[in-house]
């Protein structure tokens, strides 16, 4: 199993993923700025106000800060407890580095610093990545149906993503019908080695999608995300469009729809569906030039995207000595394995 390879790789393949993620980044951003013409690009940038990207930080922090909380109550409901709250801030925070995976499976990194630092199993902590995934997704589903009134056309990709996300979260409430796929898992030949831990798993899962977490979860996320739909606003501002409440509505909506875009296209960071998916809304739904469009596009991903990664790096660099050191603690060998409550 992954989790039991060579500390010392996962290392390295953390950096060589970041290294990797830095170059489409970077091909990225050029794209936009030839897109956006690099002349009229540095027009913008001089003209920004740019005493708003303490206010556009300051909500990315808000919404890192309410996705933290929900962190800590999932860590809670599966019983993972004796976590100091600066450990569980820089596992919390080493994450953002990893977005820049595809589909954002790097995220796992947390649940193998949580076993580094205190021994517990990555079976047991593993679901708190999916469940965070599936709530963000809901979240940003609901978020997404404000903006239906603006663009219509984007109902069929919004209810999907609800419909697919409510019906995993049910399929893992209905035990008998979530152990059958399991039983059939466990006659593939790979996947068959690792049946305990799947059925940890699947306990842990199953804990944390219960309905009232749930709500807590989606309700947390959909907070959350709108802070950061709120800072798109204000990069609108500051490029010098004017107030109005439909524009922070269209804020929220371009912002949240443009995620799921980022999810579904697979690439690190949803590189390339998310700034084109927010480069073209601007363009149709708020009516900005192409420079204006693609200059909100890359000061909102720097304050988001990209200012995560920066505190991701941070955390992992603070905390390395979990991701070199060989043996885990024992701490958990003889509680963690039983099924959470």
């Amino acid at each position: 199993m992954s989790s039991e390879r060579s500390p010392n790789l996962h290392w390295h393949t953390i950096r060589a993923r970041f290294v990797l993620s830095l170059v489409l980044g970077g091909a990225v951003i050029v794209g936009l700025a030839l897109y956006g013409d690099l002349r009229a690009l540095g027009s913008n940038l001089r003209h920004f106000r740019w005493a708003y990207i303490p206010f556009i930080l300051g909500l990315t922090v808000i919404n890192y800060a309410l996705r933290f909380v929900k962190w800590e109550y999932y860590l809670r409901r599966l019983g993972i407890r004796g976590v100091t709250l600066l450990d569980s801030v820089a596992i919390f925070l080493s994450a953002f580095a990893m977005v820049m995976t595809p589909g954002k499976v790097g995220e796992v990194l947390k649940s193998y610093q949580l076993r580094q630092a205190y021994g517990v199993p990555m079976a047991r902590s593993a679901p708190i990545v999916l469940a965070e995934r599936l709530t963000d997704g809901v979240a940003m589903a609901l978020l997404s149906a404000l903006g239906l009134t603006f663009y219509r056309q984007g109902w069929v990709i919004v209810a999907v993503t609800l419909l697919l996300m409510l019906g995993m979260a049910t399929v893992a409430q209905v035990r008998p019908l979530a152990l059958r796929f399991i039983g059939w898992g466990e006659r593939l030949p790979l996947v068959g080695r690792f049946a305990q831990e799947l059925h940890h798993f699947y306990e842990s899962a199953r804990v944390l999608l219960e309905p009232v977490p749930l709500a807590v979860a989606v309700t947390l996320g959909t907070v959350s995300w709108a802070f950061e739909g709120v800072a798109l606003y204000l990069v609108l501002r500051g490029l010098g469009v004017p107030h109005s409440p439909q524009l922070v509505l269209q804020s929220i909506f371009i912002l949240s729809f443009a995620t799921i875009v980022g999810v579904l296209v697979m690439m690190p960071g949803g590189l390339g569906g998310v700034e084109g998916t927010i480069t073209g809304f601007l363009q149709f739904l708020v009516g900005l030039d192409r420079a204006r469009a693609v200059t909100g596009t890359l000061l909102i991903r720097m304050g988001t995207l990209w200012f995560g990664v920066t505190l991701g790096l941070l955390a992992i660099f603070w905390k390395r000595r979990w991701l070199v050191e060989a043996s885990p603690p024992a701490a958990w060998a003889s509680s963690a394995e039983t099924t959470p409550k």
